[in-house]
């Protein structure tokens, strides 16, 4: 199994190199999988294909997924991770739920030793599901998309407080840079905490951006007392300055764009997926159903093009 696993990850020799360093992690899947899908907002039409596909013991994928499992829990909580978990589709859609429904209670236990609340907890793992939705929005077909991102859930750097998303994070040097210019102590690798906006959640009205902020100004302190982050930082589409041509003032979208303090573009906005889903496909044919529809299609008929943004504020 290790010889398969070789040949499979070999354009990926960082990624193979360290896994081949850890052990096998003994993995355990819940006793009763559907329910424990479905706890985890896996989408209904998925859950039969996830159950089916569960690797078993001495099969071709258990080897890769023990170490895939051991390399989430051997960093849990650490903001140096792992190499990132790769697409492969030879190992089929789901093979990245089953490494994260075994890391789960590993995970778990970790939120238990931090007092993080359950309530916090299980809304933070319902990222699966809301991911494996995601995926179908963007493909029409059962999978996880971007597996790597479940990796900051499933290692307790991330957290769901509210409408909003928030890692434990590091500046880089161009963001470090730019707030030390705004008269802010911060140097790259400085302790930050990211800002992300996920999918199928609601409106992202003010009130309840507020809410989240001011949940994660109390539940970083209490959690991680001995770590201090002094600004936010977000990178995403909703920061492109360009909306304002095209979206009132007082939208939820522009809203949420001056609450940060705007930096470099980003110049792969992934825009037209967030919006869109399969309909991207063709930007020729973009519907044009909503205002944001409408904004992004006629931009790009125009000619323009969009970007992701980079921004900060205080915490």
């Amino acid at each position: 199994m290790m010889m398969d696993a070789k040949a499979l990850l070999r354009d990926h020799p960082e990624w193979l190199a360290h896994l081949e360093s850890l052990g096998g992690l003994d993995l355990a899947f819940p006793d009763d999988l559907p329910s424990e899908l479905l706890r985890l907002a896996v989408p209904h039409e998925d859950v039969n294909a996830v159950i089916a596909t569960r690797p078993e013991p001495g099969g071709p994928q258990w080897w890769l997924a023990e170490r895939c499992a051991h390399s989430l829990v051997s960093t849990m909580g650490g903001l140096d991770g792992p190499p990132p978990f790769q697409p492969l589709p030879e190992l089929g859609p789901y093979f990245y739920v089953h490494v994260f429904l075994a890391t789960l209670p590993h995970t778990r236990r970790h939120h238990r030793e931090l007092g993080v609340p359950e309530e916090v907890s299980w809304a933070t793992f319902t990222d699966l599901g809301r991911n494996m939705a995601v995926h179908r929005k963007r493909h029409g077909t059962g999978g996880l998309h971007a597996p790597h991102w479940f990796m900051l859930h499933a290692r307790g750097v991330l957290y769901q407080l509210g409408r909003l998303q928030f890692n434990r994070c590091r500046l880089g040097r161009r963001t470090a840079e730019a707030i030390r210019g705004a008269g802010l102590p911060a140097a790259p690798g400085d302790a930050a905490l990211g800002v992300h906006v996920p999918d199928f959640l609601g409106p992202l009205t003010p009130a309840a951006c507020d809410a989240s902020f001011e949940r994660a100004r109390a539940f970083f302190p209490r959690h991680f007392p001995d770590e201090r982050h002094p600004v936010m930082t977000c990178g995403s589409w909703l920061l492109d300055e360009q909306l304002a041509r095209y979206l009132p003032a007082d939208s939820n979208i522009m809203a949420f764009q001056r609450r940060f303090r705007l930096l470099h573009r980003l110049d792969d906005s992934g825009m037209l997926e967030f919006v869109y889903g399969r309909d991207a496909a063709d930007p020729a044919r973009l519907p044009r159903r909503t205002r944001l529809e409408r904004a992004v299609a006629d931009h790009l008929a125009a000619g323009g093009t969009w970007y992701g943004r980079t921004g900060w504020l205080p915490f």
